[in-house]
């Protein structure tokens, strides 16, 4: 797949790009005997971290990647205290996290956030979770892309809405074809992000995902050092 890096600049863009999405709280979970039982709209949200602020879905979003692809200890408010401490707290609280504040964060890790232009033809290529920025009828929105099928579903992990599947032609209409990667050591390739369920429909079918080589995570920047 053909890559285009794109400069710390473009990030710097990005800082206007907001949620404005209003939160209605959690769903507590529902207990009877003597063991958990997960409601439906807890399970919406299995390897998901949800937001808990109108201007916390780029917080949630790299906490579920850092969380899920690289089983590290965190969570949306770990992750957004982090971010604020290097930011304008002011601005985000207007209009919330941008890709440069998660790029900040990421390399205070230790870690790498890498921006890439993608063309829309080429995003069923997409071999590892990346956060994209939807503009949702006017509401600007981070979410984890985790996977595109062959038969052009897209699957997304949803900080406001739990996971969720859709199809490409709604995907590209909010899309402006940039991922955030983010590169270190530790990715896990079996992870729930990079293995999400087929939609009940679907199930079944053989050959849903191949299996992800060497070659083409070092194509989004892990050297051989990370993949060890």
């Amino acid at each position: 797949m053909k890559l285009i890096l794109i400069s710390i600049l473009l990030f710097a863009s990005c800082s206007t790009f907001a949620a404005h999405l209003n939160m209605t709280g959690t769903v507590p979970g529902i207990g009877g005997a003597g063991k958990k039982v997960i409601s439906l709209a807890e399970r919406k949200f299995i390897g998901v971290e949800q937001q808990q602020t109108d201007f916390s879905c780029g917080a949630a979003s790299l906490a579920t990647i850092l969380k899920y692809s690289y089983n590290i200890k965190t969570n949306e408010k770990w992750v957004m205290d982090g971010m604020l401490a290097m930011s304008d707290p002011e601005l985000v609280a207007q209009y919330g996290f941008s890709m440069l504040d998660m790029k900040n964060y990421v390399e205070m890790l230790g870690m790498e956030a890498k921006g890439f232009k993608v063309a829309a033809e080429n995003i069923h290529q997409l071999t590892i979770p990346a956060i994209v920025l939807l503009n949702l009828k006017g509401f600007h929105h981070f979410v984890v892309l985790k996977k595109v099928d062959d038969e052009g579903r897209v699957y997304l992990a949803d900080p406001a809405l739990g996971n969720k599947v859709i199809e490409m032609e709604e995907f590209l209409a909010g899309w402006n074809n940039v991922i955030l990667a983010v590169v270190g050591s530790g990715y896990d390739k079996h992870s729930i992000l990079a293995n999400p369920s087929l939609p009940l429909t679907a199930r079944g079918r053989d050959g849903r995902f191949v299996p992800v080589s060497d070659a083409a995570l070092m194509e989004f920047g892990f050297s051989h050092k990370d993949l060890l």
